[in-house]
C-alpha cells in the first residue's frame, strides 16, 4: 500500500508517516520544498512536490495510491470571506478528482460544523468542497491540541504567568495531543469505509487553563499560575501582533469559551487518546531548553498548531 501525506514536516503528518512507516507501509511526502525532504526520504519514503494551490501537481503527487493524507495549510490571518481557504480547496478537490486515490483522510476540527464563521471556517469549507468527492472520504476533527501550550513555555519558565485567551479559567476544554491525532490519522487510513464519515478525538480527560498551569509547575519546579487576558484587549493586541483580521481568531476563542465550538457528537461521541498532558508539557518544556522559545502572551491560534 503507498499513502500520500501532505504536511509530513508538521507534527501530525510526521507522526502519522512516522506510525505508517513503522507498519511497513508505502509513504509519498508530499512537500513544497525539496529540501525538507531529505530526512523523509532517508527513512524510505517517496517525495513528490507540489503547492496546495497547484492542482496539476497535487494530481500527480496522488495519483497511483492507496491513500492520500489532507492537512489544509494553516491560514491565521485569512481575507474576509475565506478566500484562500476557498481556493485550496477547490484546487485539492480538482486533484483528487483526477488522481482517483482509492480513499482521502483530511485533518479537520473541533466544530467544523459551528453555523458562526471564525477562525475555523476555513476547515469547514474543506468538509463542504471535499465532502461530495465520488471516492471514501473521512474528516478527523481533533481537539485543541496540547502542543500549543508551547507558546506559554517561556511565560511559565521565567515569569511564572501564563496569559490565556481560553476562559473561564476553571473551564475543562477539549485537548488531544498531536501524537495521537498523527496515530489514528495513520490508523484511519488503513481502515475500509464508503461515503463520508467523521471521527472526533480528544484526549484522555479534558484540562482547564489552570489545570496546565498546576502541571508546569510541576515539571518546573516553580509557581505558575494563569491570567486571563481581558475580552476587551483581544483586538489592539492581535493586531499590535501584525494581524489585520483578528475578528476570526477572537470569534474562534469566544466559540471554545461559550461552548459553541464544541463536538457534533458530544464527549461520549469522541474517540480518545492515551497521551497525558504531562507527557506533552515536559517534552515542551525539555525542547525549549535545548532550542529556546518566543517570549511574550501565548499566541494561541487554533486547534492545529
Amino acid at each position: 500500500m503507498t499513502y500520500a501525506i501532505t504536511g509530513i514536516t508538521g507534527k501530525v503528518g510526521g507522526a502519522m508517516a512516522s506510525s505508517l512507516l513503522a507498519a511497513r507501509q508505502r509513504v509519498r511526502a508530499v512537500l513544497r520544498d525539496a529540501r525538507k525532504g531529505a530526512a523523509w526520504e532517508d527513512r524510505g519514503c517517496e517525495i513528490a512536490l507540489a503547492d496546495m494551490n497547484d492542482a496539476a501537481a497535487l494530481t500527480g503527487a496522488f495519483k497511483g495510491t492507496d491513500g492520500v493524507f489532507i492537512l489544509f495549510p494553516p491560514i491565521f490571518d485569512p481575507a474576509p470571506g475565506f478566500p484562500e481557504a476557498s481556493a485550496i480547496a477547490s484546487s485539492l478537490r480538482d486533484a483528487l478528482l483526477a488522481a482517483q486515490p482509492a480513499k482521502v483522510v483530511c485533518l479537520s476540527t473541533i466544530g467544523a460544523q459551528a453555523t458562526r464563521p471564525n477562525l475555523l471556517t476555513q476547515l469547514s469549507i474543506m468538509e463542504e468542497v471535499l465532502g461530495e468527492l465520488p471516492m471514501p472520504v473521512t474528516f478527523l476533527r481533533p481537539a485543541w491540541y496540547v502542543e500549543n501550550c508551547s507558546w506559554d513555555v517561556a511565560a511559565a519558565r521565567d515569569d511564572g504567568v501564563i496569559h490565556s485567551f481560553l476562559q473561564p479559567l476553571d473551564k475543562p476544554v477539549p485537548m488531544v495531543a498531536t501524537a495521537d491525532v498523527g496515530s489514528v490519522a495513520a490508523e484511519l487510513i488503513r481502515e475500509t469505509w464508503s461515503g463520508r464519515r467523521v471521527v472526533e478525538l480528544e484526549g484522555a480527560r479534558r484540562a482547564t487553563p489552570n489545570d496546565i498551569a498546576v502541571t508546569f509547575s510541576m515539571i518546573l519546579g516553580r509557581p505558575v499560575r494563569m491570567q486571563a487576558v481581558p475580552r476587551e484587549t483581544w483586538e489592539a493586541l492581535f493586531k499590535s501582533q501584525g494581524m489585520k483580521y483578528p475578528a476570526p481568531r477572537m470569534r474562534m476563542l469566544d466559540g471554545f469559551n461559550a461552548g459553541w465550538i464544541a463536538f457534533e457528537g458530544g464527549q461520549a461521541g469522541s474517540r480518545k487518546g492515551t497521551t497525558t498532558l504531562h507527557t506533552v508539557l515536559e517534552g515542551l518544556v525539555a525542547f525549549a531548553a535545548d532550542s529556546g522559545v518566543r517570549d511574550g502572551i501565548a499566541a494561541e491560534t487554533n486547534s492545529r498548531p
